[in-house]
């Protein structure tokens, strides 16, 4: 799959109340998730609950801020609006709807921004993981999510 026309000259996103460029919330909630996620896993399992509690709050802080700011080079507006149009061409786009694709389509995207340069082969066993608590809306387990969000990843460049 390959990158049509320049996706990336559009307008900044703007923040809805102070008008400045860079909201990306889609990129920030995906970020948090996935950092709040795999730091409460890790101090849980070095630490304890309290651990946990605590290592989920900061990877949260931590991975919304990396997701903010890694959505930055996508336009997220861009890649739903092709994702919208163009998932009932895809192989398992009729199985489903749109709103269960279409985070996975996020994720995809996400993760491509978590791991640069790696391949989707070899970060698949870390992103569905954490796909349950990323996955918002969506009512696909990862073996139906997965192919949306490799094909998201391709898009944006990632290897495959």
């Amino acid at each position: 799959m390959s990158n049509t026309g320049n996706l990336y000259a559009a307008e900044p996103n703007r923040d809805p109340i102070t008008g400045e460029p860079g909201a990306h919330p889609v990129g920030t909630g995906i970020g948090a998730a996935l950092g709040g996620a795999a730091a409460g896993a890790v101090t849980g399992t070095a630490v304890g609950p309290l651990g946990t509690i605590v290592g989920a709050a900061l990877g949260a802080i931590v991975g919304g801020l990396a997701g903010k700011s890694a959505a930055e080079s996508i336009d997220p507006t861009s890649e739903d609006a092709y994702w919208r149009k163009n998932f009932i061409h895809r192989p398992y786009g009729r199985d489903a709807s749109f709103d269960d694709y279409g985070p996975a389509y996020g994720y995809g995207i996400a993760a491509y921004n978590r791991f640069p340069g790696r391949r989707f082969d070899d970060i698949e066993a870390d992103i569905s993981r954490d796909w349950t608590a990323a996955r918002g809306r969506s009512n696909l387990e990862w073996s139906r999510a997965r192919e949306a969000a490799r094909d998201a990843w391709l898009r944006v460049g990632g290897p495959g």
